[in-house]
């Protein structure tokens, strides 16, 4: 069974980060500039928060606030959930749909090790189960 790790081992370890007092603007720059829908709130070397398209447009857009004068500390999501490297495949896909939330930070021992997205995870059970399913042919062809 796939856990976390070996979704980061793929992907890799790469975290964007930006502080609360970020403006939103800023935030939405760095987010097209590294093709990412999420960016990870660190305050103090701490994980404060995350901040993603869908805070922007809930939090932002249909508020009438203004992105070059709002900070990512106002509007970002302060009640993270969170998985381990040790985390399975099927966890965070429980917690994602159970959730409604596309991002998962990923912090062992205190310490943020990476980020995964509903997209690594289901692309994860797909590669599991096209392995399965050419075990089982094998298996049924007799090899």
């Amino acid at each position: 069974m796939a856990t976390v790790k070996n979704i980061l081992d793929t992907k890799g370890k790469e975290i964007f980060t930006i502080t609360p007092g970020t403006t939103v603007y800023h935030a939405l720059e760095l987010m097209v500039e590294k093709n990412v829908s999420a960016l990870l709130v660190m305050e103090n070397d701490q994980l404060a928060g995350i901040f993603t398209e869908r805070d922007y447009a809930r939090k932002v857009v249909l508020k009438g606030k203004s992105s070059k004068e709002t900070a990512i500390g106002d509007i970002m999501t302060s009640r993270l959930i969170t998985v381990s490297s040790a985390s399975s495949i099927d966890e965070c896909m429980e917690l994602m749909t159970g959730k409604y939330i596309r991002h998962l930070p990923v912090v062992d021992e205190g310490k943020l090790s990476g980020i995964i997205s509903i997209g690594d995870v289901v692309r994860t059970i797909i590669q599991e189960q096209k392995a399965i399913i050419g075990h089982m042919e094998q298996y049924i062809a007799g090899q």
